[in-house]
């Protein structure tokens, strides 16, 4: 990381030890120019998860100053960010008990998504708690790792009733003829689907929500994975090719330039 912070203030080893015990939840977005798009969604991520995990509540004026304040101390206003919430004082002894939490700011160079087409396997995997943008990360990257060294460059998770849910950090979208088919299974529902889902519907472009099992890929012809990262074209899932998935890139394009970025 270029610099990290925790609640406006630089990170001291202690902290982070404490920072990296595998129980918190994070999002993660990019920055242009000091603005960001879909805030509102990533504050809700954010809410929820510290609802669910800490009971307890963000502040989002304090949240917000803390950010501004990690990108001025970088001296980015292009950058990655990512924003961590866990708490010092979380106890897996005592994991009912109330305790304060705790937000670390990480600030990167900006990042950018593949410029080709990836071909991605398809593996029988489910994440835990999917709902959760959760620190859980270890089974997604293994996933990843494995893909790779059977010569694909990521892996697209199918449920136990063989519906495609999402990929290791991303979610997909598929082409249907003139329809854009978002796959219906338990998943982290990212803010890029959410942005790219409103902007179609202000353009008016048909869209559909439905489970996606494995064997119907040959139905569609094109496949796009999104992340807050942005959007790329998927050639290929396992041997089923897509021919079309430039133009689904090209739509979605389209859909996510209708959120306005606004500044932090």
């Amino acid at each position: 990381m270029t610099a990290v912070s925790c609640n406006g203030q630089p990170v001291d080893a202690g902290l982070l030890d404490a920072a990296l015990v595998n129980y918190g939840h994070f999002t993660s977005l990019q920055v242009r120019g000091g603005a960001v798009q879909g805030w509102a969604l990533h504050l809700r991520r954010l809410q929820q998860g510290t609802r669910e995990l800490f009971d307890a509540e963000l502040d989002e004026a304090r949240l917000l100053g803390w950010l501004r304040q990690a990108l001025q101390r970088s001296g980015m206003t292009d950058a990655s960010l990512r924003i961590t919430v866990f708490s010092r004082a979380f106890d897996f002894r005592q994991p009912l008990r109330a305790v304060p939490v705790d937000v670390l700011a990480s600030v990167a160079a900006p990042a950018t998504v593949p410029a080709d087409a990836r071909a991605v396997l398809p593996v029988r995997y489910q994440r835990d708690s999917p709902q959760l943008k959760h620190v859980g990360t270890f089974p997604l990257f293994r996933q990843r790792r494995l893909a790779m060294r059977q010569g694909f460059d990521d892996a697209l998770f199918v449920d136990a009733a063989g519906r495609v849910s999402e990929g290791s950090t991303w979610n997909i979208a598929f082409l249907a003829g003139e329809e854009v088919v978002w796959p219906q299974a338990a998943a982290l529902r990212g803010t890029a689907e959410q942005l790219l889902v409103a902007g179609l519907q202000r353009l008016g472009r048909a869209q559909a929500w439905r489970e996606v099992p494995l064997e119907a890929l040959p139905g569609f012809s094109g496949a796009v994975a999104c992340n807050a990262t942005g959007l790329w074209p998927l050639a290929r899932v396992g041997d089923c090719r897509f021919a079309e998935s430039a133009a689904l890139l090209e739509r979605l394009r389209q859909a996510l330039a209708q959120e306005p970025w606004r500044p932090l």
